[in-house]
């Protein structure tokens, strides 16, 4: 690890307590525990309060509150917070008034919920905008929660034989009553590279994105694949660049819905970019002068990835000198 940058969900505060996950009568005293709350989550959106000095926080709800009256069986168990128990719940079925709702699935959703049942000043925020103005534990309990519900929404069905599934292990298993096959969370393993060639570093962006925003080339690991291979694979595919020896530097859940975000360091054996129109809309080499200003905001075209995100950290790491190819 290197840098000082703060990277969003990678807080390690939060004892998962694997070990209580089955026992049933463990789980029913940590619901019944005085300091016992519960992260609540509406279409993968966590609910948060806004303080006056503009950061925010998790809005924990107690254990008796009404909102969580028909969904014991539904709780997925988190772990112990500095010895309080910590757990997520699922409250998409709560009837909210929608202004727009083709925001909930923007890539900078700004739209907050709210819902009568709820405190009045909090609200169901998207977290990735919302992370980096959150306490870095609370983030990565809020990141954890989401992960998991989002795999729950997306493995209703036995993979195995397609019956429906149940939900068990306090959340962190599927079982089908059908044909016995159990089913975990799974993570997906994406490389994010800095790939580096003397002064300068290799950019894109995504045609989905919002106006000026450039990245890190980023991809998925393909079955078979080392983190070296599918860093050189995907950087050549989308860029039409070579690169010689790929480090690992940094890593970072990103439940979006639920990948592992593996940051690696390369230096580029070419210059020439050919990029791949469906993979990505531009390319470009930046130099590290050029990014000092993107990254202050000042650069009349160009805007940095956002606080909190890894290529966001891995950016700033080389521009501080920490990171060479």
């Amino acid at each position: 690890m290197v840098g000082a940058g703060n990277l969003a969900f990678g807080a390690a505060a939060l004892d998962r307590a694997a070990h209580i996950r089955a026992d049933q009568s463990a789980l029913t005293t940590l619901r019944r525990q005085g300091d016992a709350a519960c992260i609540a989550l509406w279409r993968g959106k966590p609910l948060m309060t806004p303080l006056s000095d503009g950061r925010a926080r998790i809005e924990y709800l107690q254990m008796d509150h009404a909102t969580l009256k028909d969904t014991p069986g539904s709780l997925i168990f988190l772990g112990i917070d500095q010895g309080s128990p910590r757990f997520a719940v699922d409250l998409s079925h709560l009837e909210i008034d929608l202004e727009d709702e083709t925001r909930l699935d923007a890539f900078a959703d700004l739209s907050v919920q709210r819902h009568k049942a709820l405190p009045l000043e909090s609200g169901f925020a998207e977290l990735r905008g919302a992370s980096p103005r959150l306490d870095p534990s609370e983030a990565a309990m809020a990141g954890t929660a989401r992960a998991l519900m989002e795999w729950h929404r997306r493995h209703r069905f036995c993979a195995n034989c397609g019956a429906p599934s149940e939900m068990s292990m306090a959340g962190w298993q599927r079982d089908c009553p059908s044909c016995g096959a159990n089913h975990y969370p799974r993570t997906d393993p994406v490389v994010i590279v800095l790939a580096l060639r003397g002064n300068a570093v290799l950019m894109g962006r995504s045609p989905a994105w919002p106006e000026g925003l450039h990245s890190l080339l980023a991809g998925f690991v393909e079955p078979g694949e080392t983190i070296g291979t599918a860093a050189r694979r995907e950087v050549f595919e989308e860029a039409g660049i070579r690169l010689g020896d790929v480090r690992i530097v940094r890593s970072q859940p990103w439940p979006f819905p639920a990948s592992l975000m593996i940051g690696c360091v390369a230096e580029a054996l070419s210059e020439e970019i050919i990029i791949d129109p469906v993979e990505i809309e531009e390319a470009r080499w930046v130099s590290r002068e050029e990014m000092v200003e993107v990254v202050a905001g000042r650069h009349p075209n160009l805007r940095p990835a956002r606080q909190g995100a890894i290529a966001r950290v891995l950016l700033d790491d080389w521009i501080a000198g920490h990171l060479t190819s």
